[in-house]
């Protein structure tokens, strides 16, 4: 790679085809239990899968979710009683498994405006990269059956486009201002030419309703860093107006596709005010699972442009923390299964997909994760293949996963694949 080309964003060659995936989960203590074999499919711009067809418990094909059970009386049974103020249990375990299913459906793909995509190649200018962005009024979706709300977003999404340069790149960002209300953008972590440093009535005026202001600095230090509104901040960043701004390392065998050897480099940005709690502007069970093959690496770049503190718990394998703030953390790179992220902070992880399965990854503070009828909010998967499992599935019509699952006195429904 020429040392002045930016890296895209690697991507799994596990990318899930649409007909291989999850067929069956259950909710079993909360938690989201699921036999993962699938198929592989060539990686593709963006999300490329979805879920086939949900089993019945019993093993007999649907072509949909059966509906919801009727929510029945309480019993008078006393000894099946629910305890006094609970919630009837079939009602909850029935919304719960709608939300999974949703989830396992792909619900994550069929919501329009997803953020976070790749900027692209940006346009050269007298040794400048420049960056065009308008800042906009949006309607934006959380999940597909709520509401539009009156989101912020640049260049139409929320989050904004991901940017990826080279350390000592010259940067041009240019930032057209299309809201009804004035804004100043702030790179978060970086360097800037202190004219350039985004804050309103201090550094520069603000961008006025149909303005223009252009930030040009350049690139350091290196690492997961963000750019954002610090003007009325507390509603403009609450309602979208974030993004991903990474500086990768100018030397070749530092970047973390050389380095670490990722297959994948993942940006999760939470946020926690309008909208509720997101992960990328998404709530569960319109989050993005993480699909990985067994034996991959994948690196994630936790970024909290929310007004809270959220502790990343993954289940099934634990993560290296590598990096903090865009610094790297060397000899002092530490390994957990939770790890608090801050308001403002950013965290790289390495984890190694050890484990096959469907791995739940959620905030650890339960009321941002799960409640009444189900989960919602910060959820979401690390999605683990087998291809050796799914070869043994197609022709005994068994899967390690399941057999582990069983063996661990999990509860799943039974899983078909079918060949790609």
């Amino acid at each position: 790679m020429p040392t002045d080309a930016v890296p895209a964003p690697a991507q799994s060659s596990a990318t899930l085809s649409r007909r291989g995936f999850l067929r069956a989960a259950t909710i079993t203590g909360g938690g989201l239990v699921a036999a993962v074999v699938a198929a592989c499919a060539p990686a593709a711009q963006g999300p490329s899968w979805t879920y086939g067809p949900t089993l019945a418990p019993d093993g007999a094909g649907a072509s949909s979710p059966s509906p919801l059970p009727a929510t029945p009386a309480p019993s008078t049974d006393l000894g099946h009683v629910m305890p006094s103020g609970s919630p009837d249990y079939v009602a909850h375990d029935a919304h719960a498994l709608e939300l999974v299913q949703r989830f396992l459906g792909g619900e994550a793909t069929q919501v329009e405006g997803l953020g976070n995509q790749p900027y692209g190649d940006p346009v050269i200018d007298g040794g400048a990269k420049v960056f065009n962005l308008t800042i906009d009024e949006i309607k934006h979706r959380i999940d597909a059956k709520g509401a539009a709300l009156d989101g912020l977003g640049f260049n139409g999404t929320w989050p904004g486009p991901r940017i990826d340069v080279i350390e000592g790149d010259r940067i041009r960002a240019v930032f057209k201002n299309n809201m009804r209300e004035s804004t100043g953008i702030h790179f978060h972590g970086q360097r800037v030419p202190n004219n350039m440093d985004g804050v309103p009535h201090v550094t520069q005026d603000p961008i006025p309703p149909g303005g223009s202001f252009a930030y040009e600095f350049t690139a350091e230090p290196s690492g997961s860093h963000m750019y954002h509104s610090h003007h009325n901040a507390t509603d403009q960043v609450g309602r979208g107006l974030l993004g991903a701004f990474i500086v990768h390392p100018k030397d070749p065998a530092l970047r973390a596709e050389r380095r670490y050897g990722i297959s994948q480099d993942i940006v999760w940005i939470s946020n926690d005010s309008f909208g509720g709690f997101t992960i990328n502007g998404r709530g569960f069970p319109a989050t993005e699972p993480i699909v990985a093959k067994l034996g991959d690496r994948i690196l994630i770049r936790f970024m909290n442009e929310g007004n809270m503190m959220h502790p990343w718990h993954l289940h099934g394998v634990p993560m290296q923390v590598v990096a903090r703030d865009g610094h790297d953390l060397g000899s002092a790179a530490f390994t957990c299964d939770t790890l608090g992220v801050n308001p403002g902070e950013r965290w790289d992880v390495l984890i190694d997909c050890t484990e096959p399965g469907a791995w739940a990854f959620h905030c650890h503070i339960l009321q941002h994760a799960e409640g009444a009828e189900g989960m919602f909010g910060m959820v979401t998967a690390l999605v683990v293949q087998d291809p050796a499992s799914a070869a043994i599935q197609r022709e005994t019509g068994a899967t390690a996963a399941l057999a582990a699952a069983s063996a661990a006195g999990s509860t799943a429904l039974t899983c078909q694949i079918r060949a790609t």
